[in-house]
């Protein structure tokens, strides 16, 4: 995954740890060996890009909060670390480059102001009846089946989140599919750039006319508060709601459906944590927390790019760079967490990075611990005695941001 031979921070721009395949697989023994090195390393990705990969804990928390360090996909240094990217050039070109994630202040602050307010309304604040219900109503469909054996993420862990999210933003339970292969392909590094492409093509288009529908005939969603929310008489543009509808629906379900399926699964590998929560159900969002920390969903943050020269835990890195932080790393990081590849449901230091940290910090984060915590308690109430199904190896996808698995094949009842 990396190699043995330290390399120093000036002889990393001709020389790059390269991480293969395989850490798609195994990320936390390649974080390990690289920790033992620093806290930030010059990289090759499994996808041929270079980059600054950040891997302790406080390294982490200082790249979320310098301001000299951009997400702008059109900044000048964004623009220099992406030369000759085509991947990138695509990304930065592209209607989800004017997303909320990819601006900094002041352009930023605007946008989050406007989101945390749609983000307060009744919509949102009044779902936690509504998931129980949409899970309860999976659940009854699987216990319905003549089947004891299927994949789980198929059946529960994906179409959870994304019924909730398309109920939110009142989009047709019928279009939840296309909605599934369009992320899948836009978080893959397994894609052609004309896969992506395409996608996104048509993925906004989607969005462009759920929008104006939206617009002529509002309801109580939050697509429609989006729309009509305003501060001090400033409003969301027509292609800034395309961007923002874009983000929530990939980001808004994606984390979701990892940390059900990531939470699962290591309940059927850890029968302790799992007598516990039989024992305690009402230690369920201590153990979300612990999955959260363990096995974050978000495994890596988007791009960020250095404007000017800066340090990061005693690692100079020049202006012009691309930067990875990664929150599965830093919540690993032995010297912030105690016997850290351990989930611990009585950890006390539950300050992880699963979500970022700073000013862009996840804005859907409650939302996801309520669906999270959720699902796992229906799920646990309906089959106590869920186990992996017979000869099941799990995998997971290949994407630097996203860890999820590619299926959780289960045996539901003894």
């Amino acid at each position: 995954m990396v190699p043995e031979t330290a390399v120093t921070a000036s002889e990393s721009a001709i020389s790059p740890f390269e991480l293969t395949e395989d850490f798609y697989q195994h990320p936390h023994a390649a974080y390990d060996r690289l920790r033992d090195r620093g806290p930030a390393h010059f990289v090759r990705f499994p996808h041929g890009g270079t980059g600054w990969l950040i891997t302790d804990y406080e390294a982490a928390k200082a790249a979320f909060l310098d301001p000299t360090i951009s997400k702008a996909l059109k900044s000048p240094g964004a623009r220099a670390a992406l030369a000759g990217d085509g991947a990138g050039a695509q990304v930065a070109s592209a209607m989800f480059g004017d997303m909320m994630v990819f601006y900094d202040p002041p352009e930023h602050t605007r946008l989050r102001t406007l989101v945390n307010r749609a983000f307060s309304s009744r919509a949102v604040r009044e779902l936690a009846p509504r998931i129980t219900e949409l899970a309860d109503t999976l659940l009854a469909e699987l216990s319905a089946d003549a089947t004891d054996e299927l994949d789980l993420l198929d059946r529960y862990a994906f179409p959870l989140p994304m019924l909730v999210i398309c109920e939110l933003l009142g989009v047709p339970n019928s279009e939840r599919d296309n909605f599934r292969a369009w992320s899948t392909t836009l978080v893959s590094n397994d894609e052609t750039t004309e896969a992506r492409s395409a996608a996104v093509m048509q993925f906004v288009g989607y969005i462009d006319q759920l929008i104006r529908a939206k617009a002529d005939a509002p309801s109580e969603d939050l697509l429609s508060e989006l729309i009509s929310v305003s501060e001090d008489g400033d409003r969301l543009s027509h292609r800034e709601l395309i961007s923002m509808v874009f983000l929530l629906l990939v980001a808004g379900f994606e984390t979701t459906v990892n940390l059900i399926s990531n939470a699962v699964a290591i309940l059927l590998s850890d029968k302790g944590v799992r007598e516990k929560l039989a024992a305690d159900p009402d230690r369920v969002p201590d153990f979300i927390e612990e999955v959260l920390r363990y096995e974050s969903p978000a495994s890596e943050a988007t791009f960020r790019y250095t404007t000017a020269p800066i340090t990061l835990g005693g690692v100079e890195i020049p202006a012009g760079q691309r930067i990875l932080v990664s929150m599965a790393a830093a919540d690993r990081d032995p010297a912030r967490f105690p016997d850290p590849h351990t989930v611990d449901l009585d950890r006390a230091d539950k300050n992880h990075l699963a979500f970022g940290h700073g000013i862009h910090r996840c804005v859907g984060a409650p939302l996801a611990r309520m669906e999270g915590g959720i699902a796992l308690a229906r799920l646990l109430a309906t089959y106590p005695d869920l186990e992996l199904a017979a000869r099941a190896e799990l995998s997971w996808r290949k994407s630097l941001i996203v860890r999820g698995l590619t299926g959780l094949p289960v045996r539901l009842r003894p």
